[in-house]
């Protein structure tokens, strides 16, 4: 759905007599601005449509199910972490009232088809080297157990799958590595190391410095994508 020919077209129809009015002018002016301006009333009831009879300040996972179908994403959409990073959602499958509030006042956002109307900014959110690090580490204290200071290697391949899946080529072998190794967790100095390692180490991986400050676990990942290409001898 194009939102910006349907709100295109329906101000088309907005009928033009008597533009020389003062009143009409005024009238339509007010028509005009109201669709932008936030009410956090309104914002508050929209996120009682989702929350639970028997917690109205949280929306939980079917709530949040019920949200994702009418804002037509998929649970997995990257649009909605970036979206749960802009509220600080403290825990996946979960909003707060006063998430819902920081990260919607920010979108200027009470309803879903302004929401729906700014899922290209959040995309576009992305494409911003700092903002993407900041949504990356984001995403390891948000999709963790709670009760866990780590995160369990395939909910990490998820993640890793939804962030880096686009951009970084060796994820597939790393994820290949993952399956092989003796790793069940990922902590989070780790996890913020693959970000980097993505970002600073070639393909052929003859700029990994051996003696640079990796973890063991991207160290033993080298050795063995070298091992796997018949490279190990290769210095």
């Amino acid at each position: 759905m194009d939102l910006g020919e349907d709100v295109s077209s329906m101000f088309g129809k907005r009928s033009k007599t008597n533009s020389n009015s003062t009143v009409n002018r005024s009238r339509s002016k007010g028509m005009e601005e109201a669709p932008t301006s936030f009410n956090q009333k309104k914002c508050i009831a929209w996120f009682r449509q989702y929350s639970s009879p028997n917690n109205t300040d949280t929306i939980g996972p079917e709530g949040v199910e019920a949200f994702c179908r009418d804002l037509n994403v998929e649970p997995e959409n990257i649009a909605l972490l970036v979206l749960s990073w802009k509220m600080g959602a403290k825990q996946m499958g979960f909003f707060t009232l006063q998430e819902w509030l920081l990260g919607l006042t920010d979108l200027q956002c009470d309803s879903l088809a302004k929401l729906q109307g700014k899922l290209n900014y959040l995309h576009s959110l992305l494409l911003d080297s700092s903002h993407f690090k900041s949504i990356y580490r984001y995403a390891f204290d948000f999709s963790r157990d709670k009760d866990q200071r780590s995160l369990d290697v395939e909910t990490a391949k998820a993640m890793l799958g939804l962030l880096l899946g686009r951009q970084w080529s060796l994820l597939n072998s790393f994820f290949q590595f993952l399956d092989q190794s003796r790793y069940r967790v990922l902590n989070k100095d780790q996890w913020c190391n693959v970000l980097e390692f993505s970002r600073a180490v070639d393909v052929d991986l003859k700029n990994y410095d051996v003696d640079g400050a990796w973890p063991v676990m991207l160290d033993e990942f080298v050795e063995w994508l070298k091992v796997t290409r018949g490279e190990s001898n290769i210095q």
